[in-house]
Protein backbone atom coordinates (compact mmCIF):
# COMPACT_ATOMS: atom_id res chain seq x y z
CA UNK A 1 0.00 0.00 0.00
CA UNK A 2 1.42 3.40 -0.89
CA UNK A 3 1.72 6.16 1.68
CA UNK A 4 -0.85 8.17 -0.29
CA UNK A 5 -3.50 5.57 0.40
CA UNK A 6 -2.33 4.82 3.93
CA UNK A 7 -2.96 8.41 5.01
CA UNK A 8 -6.59 8.59 3.97
CA UNK A 9 -8.83 8.85 7.01
CA UNK A 10 -12.25 8.61 5.35
CA UNK A 11 -14.75 6.73 7.53
CA UNK A 12 -12.44 6.98 10.54
CA UNK A 13 -12.85 8.44 13.99
CA UNK A 14 -10.53 11.25 14.99
CA UNK A 15 -10.28 11.10 18.78
CA UNK A 16 -8.94 14.11 20.64
CA UNK A 17 -6.00 13.25 22.88
CA UNK A 18 -6.56 14.32 26.51
CA UNK A 19 -4.01 17.12 26.13
CA UNK A 20 -5.79 18.74 23.16
CA UNK A 21 -7.14 21.88 24.82
CA UNK A 22 -8.69 23.65 21.80
CA UNK A 23 -12.23 24.26 23.12
CA UNK A 24 -13.69 23.29 19.74
CA UNK A 25 -12.25 19.80 20.06
CA UNK A 26 -11.60 19.12 23.78
CA UNK A 27 -12.54 15.46 24.44
CA UNK A 28 -14.19 15.25 21.01
CA UNK A 29 -14.77 12.47 18.53
CA UNK A 30 -14.90 13.60 14.91
CA UNK A 31 -16.16 11.38 12.12
CA UNK A 32 -14.02 12.02 9.02
CA UNK A 33 -16.28 12.18 5.98
CA UNK A 34 -13.75 13.26 3.38
CA UNK A 35 -9.95 13.36 3.33
CA UNK A 36 -7.86 14.11 0.27
CA UNK A 37 -4.95 16.24 -0.92
CA UNK A 38 -6.97 19.44 -0.40
CA UNK A 39 -7.67 18.68 3.25
CA UNK A 40 -10.27 16.99 5.43
CA UNK A 41 -13.88 17.45 6.47
CA UNK A 42 -15.62 15.84 9.41
CA UNK A 43 -18.42 16.13 11.94
CA UNK A 44 -17.93 16.18 15.69
CA UNK A 45 -20.36 13.54 16.97
CA UNK A 46 -20.30 14.05 20.74
CA UNK A 47 -21.18 17.73 21.24
CA UNK A 48 -24.96 17.92 21.73
CA UNK A 49 -26.32 21.45 21.65
CA UNK A 50 -29.04 22.64 23.99
CA UNK A 51 -31.37 22.38 21.02
CA UNK A 52 -33.74 19.93 19.41
CA UNK A 53 -34.53 19.44 15.73
CA UNK A 54 -37.92 21.12 16.24
CA UNK A 55 -36.14 24.48 16.48
CA UNK A 56 -34.55 23.94 13.06
CA UNK A 57 -37.92 22.86 11.66
CA UNK A 58 -39.44 26.13 12.92
CA UNK A 59 -36.61 28.14 11.39
CA UNK A 60 -37.04 26.52 7.95
CA UNK A 61 -40.84 26.59 8.17
CA UNK A 62 -41.50 22.85 8.44
CA UNK A 63 -44.68 22.88 10.51
CA UNK A 64 -45.82 19.29 10.00
CA UNK A 65 -43.04 17.54 11.88
CA UNK A 66 -43.90 14.50 13.97
CA UNK A 67 -43.23 14.91 17.73
CA UNK A 68 -40.47 12.27 17.80
CA UNK A 69 -38.68 14.05 14.94
CA UNK A 70 -38.94 17.39 16.75
CA UNK A 71 -37.27 15.87 19.81
CA UNK A 72 -34.14 14.66 17.97
CA UNK A 73 -30.99 16.20 19.44
CA UNK A 74 -28.88 18.60 17.40
CA UNK A 75 -25.09 18.44 17.64
CA UNK A 76 -22.38 21.04 17.12
CA UNK A 77 -20.60 19.45 14.15
CA UNK A 78 -17.63 21.79 14.28
CA UNK A 79 -16.50 25.41 14.21
CA UNK A 80 -17.01 26.01 10.46
CA UNK A 81 -20.33 27.29 9.02
CA UNK A 82 -22.36 26.77 12.17
CA UNK A 83 -25.44 28.14 10.42
CA UNK A 84 -25.47 25.16 8.02
CA UNK A 85 -27.12 21.87 8.85
CA UNK A 86 -25.76 18.44 8.06
CA UNK A 87 -27.34 15.02 8.49
CA UNK A 88 -25.04 12.05 8.97
CA UNK A 89 -27.12 9.02 8.10
CA UNK A 90 -27.43 5.33 7.36
CA UNK A 91 -28.49 3.95 4.90
CA UNK A 92 -27.22 6.14 2.09
CA UNK A 93 -30.56 6.80 0.39
CA UNK A 94 -31.13 9.11 -2.55
CA UNK A 95 -31.06 12.77 -1.49
CA UNK A 96 -30.31 15.97 -3.40
CA UNK A 97 -26.91 16.75 -1.88
CA UNK A 98 -25.13 13.78 -0.32
CA UNK A 99 -21.45 13.15 0.17
CA UNK A 100 -21.07 9.36 0.15
CA UNK A 101 -18.66 8.22 2.86
CA UNK A 102 -19.20 4.45 2.61
CA UNK A 103 -21.64 2.11 0.88
CA UNK A 104 -23.96 2.65 3.85
CA UNK A 105 -23.18 6.07 5.33
CA UNK A 106 -23.56 9.53 3.86
CA UNK A 107 -23.65 13.16 4.94
CA UNK A 108 -26.47 15.20 3.41
CA UNK A 109 -26.91 18.97 3.47
CA UNK A 110 -30.09 19.34 1.40
CA UNK A 111 -33.50 20.15 2.84
CA UNK A 112 -35.20 17.07 1.36
CA UNK A 113 -33.72 14.81 4.05
CA UNK A 114 -35.06 17.07 6.84
CA UNK A 115 -38.45 17.03 5.16
CA UNK A 116 -38.36 13.21 5.17
CA UNK A 117 -37.22 13.08 8.83
CA UNK A 118 -40.08 15.43 9.76
CA UNK A 119 -42.53 12.95 8.22
CA UNK A 120 -40.81 9.92 9.85
CA UNK A 121 -39.72 8.80 6.37
CA UNK A 122 -36.03 9.62 6.79
CA UNK A 123 -33.03 7.30 7.04
CA UNK A 124 -33.12 4.49 9.61
CA UNK A 125 -30.38 6.19 11.66
CA UNK A 126 -29.22 9.78 11.63
CA UNK A 127 -27.26 12.39 13.52
CA UNK A 128 -28.12 16.05 12.99
CA UNK A 129 -25.34 18.64 13.21
CA UNK A 130 -24.82 22.35 12.73
CA UNK A 131 -21.40 23.23 11.37
CA UNK A 132 -18.46 21.00 10.50
CA UNK A 133 -14.78 20.56 11.20
CA UNK A 134 -12.37 21.34 8.38
CA UNK A 135 -8.63 21.12 7.86
CA UNK A 136 -6.52 22.57 5.06
CA UNK A 137 -4.06 20.58 2.95
CA UNK A 138 -1.63 18.71 5.21
CA UNK A 139 -2.98 20.28 8.40
CA UNK A 140 -4.62 17.17 9.84
CA UNK A 141 -1.56 15.04 9.06
CA UNK A 142 0.62 17.55 10.99
CA UNK A 143 -1.77 17.55 13.96
CA UNK A 144 -1.74 13.74 14.08
CA UNK A 145 2.07 13.76 13.93
CA UNK A 146 2.02 16.22 16.86
CA UNK A 147 -0.01 13.73 18.95
CA UNK A 148 -3.15 15.88 19.03
CA UNK A 149 -5.32 13.03 17.74
CA UNK A 150 -5.76 9.28 17.69
CA UNK A 151 -7.36 7.90 14.56
CA UNK A 152 -9.00 4.59 13.89
CA UNK A 153 -11.84 2.86 12.07
CA UNK A 154 -15.30 4.27 12.65
CA UNK A 155 -18.12 2.21 14.07
CA UNK A 156 -21.82 2.80 13.29
CA UNK A 157 -22.90 1.75 16.79
CA UNK A 158 -20.83 4.58 18.31
CA UNK A 159 -21.95 7.01 15.57
CA UNK A 160 -25.65 6.47 16.09
CA UNK A 161 -26.41 4.47 19.25
CA UNK A 162 -23.84 5.22 21.98
CA UNK A 163 -24.79 8.06 24.36
CA UNK A 164 -22.95 11.30 23.53
CA UNK A 165 -21.05 11.45 26.81
CA UNK A 166 -19.66 7.93 26.26
CA UNK A 167 -18.51 8.33 22.63
CA UNK A 168 -15.04 9.74 23.35
CA UNK A 169 -13.95 6.83 25.53
CA UNK A 170 -15.85 4.25 23.44
CA UNK A 171 -14.13 5.35 20.22
CA UNK A 172 -10.70 5.11 21.87
CA UNK A 173 -11.59 1.71 23.35
CA UNK A 174 -12.09 0.43 19.77
CA UNK A 175 -8.34 0.99 19.38
CA UNK A 176 -7.59 -0.64 22.72
CA UNK A 177 -6.77 2.74 24.26
CA UNK A 178 -7.90 3.75 27.76
CA UNK A 179 -7.91 7.55 27.67
CA UNK A 180 -7.86 7.70 31.47
CA UNK A 181 -4.32 6.29 31.34
CA UNK A 182 -3.05 8.91 28.90
CA UNK A 183 -1.83 12.34 29.85
CA UNK A 184 -1.27 15.34 27.63
CA UNK A 185 2.46 14.82 28.07
CA UNK A 186 2.80 11.74 25.86
CA UNK A 187 6.28 11.53 24.40
CA UNK A 188 7.79 14.21 26.63
CA UNK A 189 10.19 12.97 29.25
Amino acid sequence: MSMRNAQRLNNQFLIAMPGLEDPNFFHSVTYICEHNDEGALGLVINRPLDMQLGEIFEHIKIDYAKPEAKRMPVHLGGPVQQDRGFVLHEPLGDWDATLQVTDQIGITSSIDILDAIARNEGPARSLIALGYAGWGAGQLEREIADNAWLSGPANARILFDTPDDERWKAAAALLGVDLDLLTGEAGHA
